[in-house]
């Protein structure tokens, strides 16, 4: 199994390009189930996730050629609906097969979903959405069964609560429908105005892209054409290496960024005492030598990423004084806190508060990641950590970051994997 071995106190500086959003091409991915024709996909980060999700779609018979950052899909040669636990177990995103399988092809089983133990992620809100545009759903030996045989119809969908799958398999659903449903209550993340652009450009009628109330026309099952789709810059990627500028009071640059995207992640780094220089799709950071303390709550788009909240608890320990972390959306994210404690950070629990006071130093020792984003903390905990940070259990980060260790020595960290 691998591991990451980091020797902190280098300074970082230099330049590096942003992968696409893996949160974007799962959706994206899942909806090309939509067509029956090849669809061209370029900028792919090239992380597990992509190639689980990819491997799925072969599964069901479909044809796949993926060569790390671009695939073609061909969903014309389909020929199961069912998603099998093996890879569905693997990756709570497979659930968003559910829609568009059940849109094109009138029934489906999709497996209960697995994948990060950050906290429950219920999918009734997919399903109840689903079953208001006319399926009749049966959750039987772990499997979702879904069926509308005479296809889905148009409806008015009010989410009890914002969410970003839920809202994602409703639009999917929607594009094939008979009719027009209308989404309330829609989550309005860049992914899921990309994933709306992606259906509007094939002809769907699609109206509210990236507001709370989205309307979309159906085709009546009629697959759809999709134009080439180059996925968006990945805001999770491009906040982590703005922190990891931050805590070791670097200047770095990103390339190929999307600062509106990461705004909430800017503007508390601004807060902290960093200055920025954004020009086009360029972001250059430069941290300062004494970083004030961060309050932050974590929120929907475009409130404070709960993604980017792990990142910033690993700076709020290298800050000047007591910073508050509130975490409003998932009650299993502060697993990382005792293995931040482990290298030296002073932090206390509270519920879903978290106060991270002042350390003179952090140092290396043994961690183990428990999540994607707890993973890149203990990273950038590990690039100032006095000695050698090993990080345990990295195939977490593999599944989200695109060659985290690579860019990192790009940028001059002293980071290596190794196997243990």
């Amino acid at each position: 199994m691998d591991y990451l071995q980091i020797t902190g106190g280098t300074k970082l500086s230099g330049a590096i390009d942003i992968s696409g959003a893996k949160n974007s091409a799962l959706p994206v991915i899942a909806a090309t189930i939509l067509s029956d024709q090849p669809v061209e996909l370029t900028n792919l980060p090239n992380v597990v996730d992509i190639r689980t999700l990819l491997k799925l779609l072969s599964i069901l018979g479909s044809e796949v050629e993926h060569n790390e950052t671009v695939a073609t899909v061909n969903n014309g040669t389909m020929n199961s609906t069912k998603a099998v636990y093996e890879i569905v177990s693997k990756m709570r995103a497979s659930i968003l097969v559910l829609g568009p399988l059940l849109a094109r092809f009138g029934e489906c089983e999709v497996s209960l979903p697995g994948g990060c133990a950050i906290g429950q992620r219920p999918i009734d809100l997919h399903l109840k959405a689903l079953e208001a545009m006319g399926a009749t759903i049966e959750i039987k030996g772990g499997y979702v069964r879904a069926e509308a045989p005479e296809g889905l119809k148009g409806a008015k969908i009010v989410f009890d609560k914002i969410t970003v799958g839920g809202t994602e398999n409703t639009v999917m659903a929607a594009a094939l429908a008979h009719g027009t449903t209308t989404i309330v209550n829609a989550a309005k993340e860049p992914e899921i105005v990309q994933l709306c652009e992606m259906i509007a450009s094939a002809g769907v009628k699609v109206e509210g892209i990236g507001t709370s109330e989205i309307t979309i026309e159906g085709t009546g099952q009629k697959p759809l054409v999709f134009k080439p789709v180059e996925i968006i810059p990945d805001r999770i990627e491009a906040g982590t290496y703005l922190c990891a500028a931050a805590i070791t009071n670097s200047t770095v640059t990103l390339n190929r960024v999307n600062a509106t995207h990461i705004q909430a992640s800017i503007d508390k780094l601004e807060a902290m005492g960093c200055s920025f220089d954004i020009n086009d799709d360029v972001i250059t950071i430069t941290s300062s030598d004494r970083l004030k303390p961060v309050s932050l709550i974590t929120t929907e788009y475009p409130g404070f990423p709960t993604d980017m909240q792990a990142q910033f608890m690993a700076v709020a320990t290298m800050a000047i004084g007591e910073s508050v972390i509130e975490e409003r959306l998932f009650e299993n994210r502060f697993m990382h806190v005792s293995e931040l404690n482990r290298l030296g950070s002073d932090i206390w629990l509270k519920g879903s508060v978290a106060a991270v006071r002042p350390v003179a130093e952090l140092y290396g020792a043994d961690v183990m990641a428990t999540d994607l984003r707890a993973s890149s903390a203990l990273v950038l905990a590990g690039l100032v950590a006095k000695g050698v940070t090993n990080v345990h259990r990295i195939y977490h980060l593999d599944r989200g970051y695109d060659n985290l260790e690579g860019k990192l020595s790009a940028l001059g960290a002293n980071i290596q994997r190794l196997s243990e």
